[in-house]
């Protein structure tokens, strides 16, 4: 196995809703050709083309893939555009046919930029038929300068918003040495041995090799905050869902009914307004669920999410972080920091051994492995050794195997909003089975559950994939078939 060096903010990335691999993934690949334009003399491009490949034409409407290459190409940073400028800015550009690539600056004003003739509908191209090898996610983006030349780049969008272009392979020599390099369970235990430490203390000294240990700290409690900012911003926000399925947004009216008119000015009034609710499970159970539905609801509506590792997931793993920070009294910096570094573990494991992306495995590889995340971080936190934490991600794992990704209408709404209430519960479930086991007497590894999800993945029928040709999917109630 190749050994690649992921970094906690690899696997939790700030962007824009449905799909880190339909939308964030293009959207970085776009802007990777910018540069590539910008090197070559921006001033001398005449014309751009987009075309799309396999996945990511066949559910590229629903999930925003020519949003986001547009933006891309635009040369905006998903990170930071405005959420409430996407759907202004590309009407701008429908109404005009021209494009504005631009090049930012350090300090966030343009550089440089080429404006050209574009038209969306016909210069964002969806192959529906055509796939390429490589990976099912394909994008080509084609320039032609004013003297004639032209260039071609592809890229692929291998989940989680993860890109690599045409001919890269995963590693490179520019990869920090880690201290403890690993690839799968048995590496992370045997760190864990070697140094008396936590599966946190362990990415703590591998995340060294890029910064500062403060900076880590930072950055991970900035990933919070757009967590945080998401679910709360979820359950205040109520309508409708864009896409046509005519979706009614549902945590803000679950929230109204469980505060239950208390006031509340801001998120930490708010949150003790949950707290002093109790510890029922029937309390607990409605929150956190409330907490998933948030989230996805937000990510539906192109609202800023982070990937976790998915965006399609991206509710499992803030919402058991905030079961913890609620009911477990874990609302320390130093706790969130554990709880985030130990999950982004689990998920780099899952995308070396097998794969985050629901394009190549189904959604076994989104919810399942946000599950499997969080899942082994609580267990951490709630005092769990190394190996019952893995024990906790693999029981997680272990009951999502063979779960398809269905999209009805090519949306990330209908099953993926439920589905990641679904994977929250278990991940609770599966850490607390965890705690109360031994994990010696397990009968399945982590590292076996990573490779069944493989091998199950590349057994799956292409139509479970991502693809919204089979299953749920082909249940499109009458008159939304054209999405």
């Amino acid at each position: 196995m190749e050994r690649e060096s992921i970094s906690v903010f690899d696997i939790f990335k700030v962007g824009i809703g449905p799909s880190s691999s339909h939308t964030l993934g293009p959207w970085k690949a776009a802007l990777r050709f910018v540069a590539l334009l910008d090197s070559k003399g921006l001033e001398k491009v005449q014309s751009v083309q987009v075309l799309l490949y396999g996945s990511l034409a066949k559910t590229g409407k629903g999930h925003g893939t020519d949003v986001a290459v547009i933006l891309g190409l635009c040369g905006e940073n998903p990170e930071t555009f405005d959420v409430n400028a996407v759907t202004p800015s590309l009407n701008q550009i429908a109404d005009t046919q021209i494009l504005k690539i631009k090049v930012y600056g350090p300090s966030g004003d343009v550089e440089r930029s080429q404006s050209v003739g574009f038209t969306p509908s016909a210069d964002v191209v969806f192959l529906y038929t055509e796939s390429l090898p490589f990976h099912p996610n394909a994008v080509t983006f084609v320039a032609t300068f004013s003297n004639g030349e032209s260039v071609a780049e592809t890229y692929y969008s291998i989940g989680g918003g993860f890109v690599v272009k045409e001919g890269e392979t995963g590693g490179g020599a520019d990869q920090p040495h880690l201290p403890y390099p690993i690839a799968n369970e048995v590496d992370l235990i045997s760190a864990c041995d070697r140094t008396g430490l936590p599966i946190s203390g362990v990415v703590f000294e591998n995340e060294s090799a890029w910064r500062p240990e403060a900076d880590t700290r930072k950055g991970v409690m900035r990933i919070w905050g757009v967590m945080r900012d998401c679910i709360y911003r979820g359950c205040h926000t109520p309508g409708i869902l864009p896409g046509g399925l005519n979706v009614t947004r549902r945590a803000a009216e679950l929230n109204e009914r469980y505060t239950a008119g208390k006031p509340y000015a801001n998120f930490d009034e708010w949150k003790a307004v949950v707290k002093a609710g109790g510890g029922s499970f029937k309390h607990i159970l409605e929150w956190v669920s409330c907490f998933a539905l948030a989230v996805n609801e937000e990510n539906a509506a192109f609202g800023r999410v982070v990937t976790a590792p998915t965006n399609g997931a991206a509710g499992v793993v803030p919402s058991v972080l905030l079961y913890y920070i609620v009911f477990c009294d874990g609302d320390t910096e130093d706790q969130i920091v554990r709880f985030l570094l130990t999950a982004s573990e689990i998920g780099s494991m899952f995308k070396k051994g097998a794969t985050l992306s629901a394009a190549m495995g189904g959604c076994q590889a989104e919810i399942g492995v946000s599950s499997a995340m969080a899942a082994a971080a609580l267990t951490e936190l709630l005092g769990g050794t190394p190996r019952q934490a893995a024990m906790a991600a693999e029981i997680a794992m272990e009951h999502h195997l063979g779960l398809t990704c269905d999209p009805v209408a090519g949306l990330v709404q209908v099953p993926c909003i439920e589905r990641n209430t679904m994977g929250t519960i278990k991940a609770i479930t599966a850490a607390y089975l965890a705690l109360q086991s031994k994990p010696e007497n397990a009968r399945i590894t982590l590292d076996a559950v990573i490779n069944t999800m493989w091998e199950t993945a590349k057994d799956m029928n292409h139509k479970y994939k991502e693809t919204a040709e089979g299953g749920l999917a082909l249940q499109i109630p009458i008159g939304l078939s054209d999405c």
